[in-house]
């Protein structure tokens, strides 16, 4: 089964599905305790139309800014809907902020309300929202939200309001969301989008990938962040597939196993932890020995992916960071192909991406359909152009015209090469190129891709401004962490971390080439800072966290050096 005519807008969308696909499953939420709700589209839009009269009853100027910060849950999506129901805009907010950044948001975007939902430490952000701030609380927020007698209840609130019964039909033009992007740098800026770039957004995926109204996809990134936002909402609305909530980190297998996704989005740094988890039960030598024997490696490649929930996926997709070559390799003998895709906050997450059989390990592939890209001829940055393209930076009218060309351009702020077949091989940042003290650029980026491809590194940031040659400092996977304290496991760690060094260095130019590689011993986590929400690592945050560090390390002029371990 295939979408109906992909060209018309996200309200109109809901009251399409509501009406044609009214008694089909849309959302499927685990509520705690074992207990599993679900939504048919009916129910889901009808509970989306009871908030949307609550909030019209609330007389807030038209197109108010609406915050709402939670993870991932059934709530966010129906809270999103009837934000735009009620014709206003929604700003969602990472669930792992810091108080700080919870105020910079909520007053930089003039929010009027503030659904709370789904949350871990509810408690460090709360310090951060106005008191004055009206809340809504989803029933699966913090029990400290759910007993304040100052804000009010979801559940209670839609079992007292009538549904709201005329939608309005929003243009293409009307702004429906503004997205703080997450940012490897600087304070993050409110990025625009209206419902018109939102569909184009749908129809360039439509294009390209068959979708269908039977497909199932598992939500788990955060649907604060724009690939998620586009992959679950934005396409479920086009399409008229059933989202899966995953509960929690420890119930993430569960999680899988309930939804048997037919689609799955992920980082690289979770298709190597799902790869970690197979061969910390089968070693990676046993695994290619049994796999050449024809019917006992067919056997057990597919019970290998019935364990990872995955045997049903029909998509895989890989985002956010570059994916080890070695890796998609080793999915595609598994019988899984994990294409690249790339896009931005500012073209709503469709940029590019590579096509199934067709998929070129290194790039992130072709444009979308009535994507244009082009490679700035002065400074090697890709620019982009298409329907998707952002409004622009809220409130930031300098910042937009840096990042908008007169005439449509958005500047990425990534470094490319575009080949003959017109796919994009993303080389690097404009702004992550440093200077050593010998005079010499150091592109960092491409040497990290190299660097991750060590089984035990999961996270990397190659330093070294004014230094007479770049370093690297690199997190290990938590197993490896644990190593670090064992001395003779360490050594041995060591030898193979230098021996990955020697390879790496030889590939490179001289002025490329690292002087050592220091092991850290903390965890870089989105709670610390030191990554996004996507798990691209803070160059700035890193660099300022060991760059105290950084001339006791060179001076140990060893090829590997540790940070000490207590």
């Amino acid at each position: 089964m295939t979408t109906a005519e992909p060209d018309t807008l996200p309200l109109a969308r809901m009251q399409h599905w509501e009406r044609a696909r009214g008694d089909a499953i849309y959302l499927t939420q685990p509520m705690g305790s074992g207990v599993v709700r679900d939504w048919t589209w009916k129910q889901a839009i009808g509970e989306a139309r009871r908030m949307a009269a609550h909030l019209r009853s609330l007389n807030l100027p038209p197109r108010s800014n609406i915050a709402l910060v939670s993870k991932n849950c059934a709530h966010w999506i129906l809270a999103d809907y009837a934000i735009w129901m009620a014709g206003h805009v929604s700003v969602p907010l990472y669930p792992t902020l810091a108080a700080d950044s919870v105020r910079q948001i909520l007053e930089h975007s003039e929010s009027k309300l503030l659904f709370v939902g789904k949350l871990d430490d509810w408690e460090v952000m709360k310090a951060g929202v106005p008191q004055a701030l009206p809340r809504i609380a989803f029933p699966l927020a913090p029990a400290a939200v759910l007993s304040d007698p100052a804000v009010a209840q979801w559940d209670a609130l839609v079992a007292k309001t009538a549904p709201l019964a005329d939608i309005p039909a929003r243009p293409a033009a009307d702004l429906a969301t503004i997205i703080y992007t997450s940012g490897t740098t600087g304070i993050p800026k409110g990025v625009m989008h209206t419902f018109g770039t939102m569909a184009a957004a749908a129809r360039a995926g439509l294009k390209r990938f068959e979708n269908r109204t039977d497909d199932r996809l598992l939500s788990y990134l955060p649907l604060s962040h724009v690939a998620e936002r586009n992959a679950l909402e934005n396409f479920s609305l086009a399409v008229g597939f059933r989202i899966f909530f995953a509960e929690s980190l420890d119930t993430f297998a569960q999680d899988l196993q309930r939804a048997r996704p037919t689609l799955f989005f992920s980082v690289p740094r979770l298709w190597v932890k799902f790869q970690q988890g197979v061969f910390a039960r089968a070693p990676k030598e046993k695994l290619d020995r049994l796999w050449r024997v024809p019917i006992v490696g067919r056997l057990l490649k597919r019970r290998i992916l019935r364990g990872l929930g995955l045997d049903q996926c029909r998509l895989a997709l890989g985002g956010a960071a570059p994916m080890p070559p070695a890796l998609l390799d080793w999915y595609r003998e598994l019988g899984l192909e994990i294409l690249e895709v790339y896009g931005m906050t500012e073209n709503f997450g469709m940029s590019h991406s590579n096509l199934p059989r067709q998929g070129k390990p290194g790039t992130v592939g072709l444009p979308y359909p009535d994507m244009e890209h082009r490679i700035d001829p002065a400074t090697g940055e890709v620019l982009t152009r298409s329907a998707s393209t952002m409004l622009g930076y809220y409130k930031e009218p300098e910042k937009t015209r840096e990042t908008l060309t007169a005439d449509g351009w958005l500047r990425t702020g990534d470094k490319g090469e575009i080949d003959a077949q017109g796919r994009l091989k993303i080389t690097g940042r404009v702004k992550d190129l440093f200077k050593t003290s010998k005079g010499k650029y150091v592109a960092p980026a491409p040497i990290e891709d190299k660097l991750v491809n060590h089984p035990k590194v999961e996270a990397c940031c190659v330093a070294g401004a004014d230094q007479t040659q770049p370093c690297a400092l690199v997190m290990l996977s938590a197993e490896a962490r644990q190593e670090m304290r064992d001395a003779a496991r360490r050594e041995a760690l060591a030898q193979s971390l230098q021996q990955h060094l020697e390879r790496i260095n030889a590939m490179l130019d001289p002025h490329e080439q690292m002087e050592f590689l220091a092991v850290v011993k903390d965890a870089w986590t989105v709670e610390n800072g030191f990554v996004t929400p996507t798990m691209k690592v803070k160059r700035n945050v890193v660099e300022k966290a060991y760059g105290g560090l950084l001339e006791g390390w060179y001076r140990q002029r060893r090829p590997v050096v540790w940070q000490a371990v207590e």
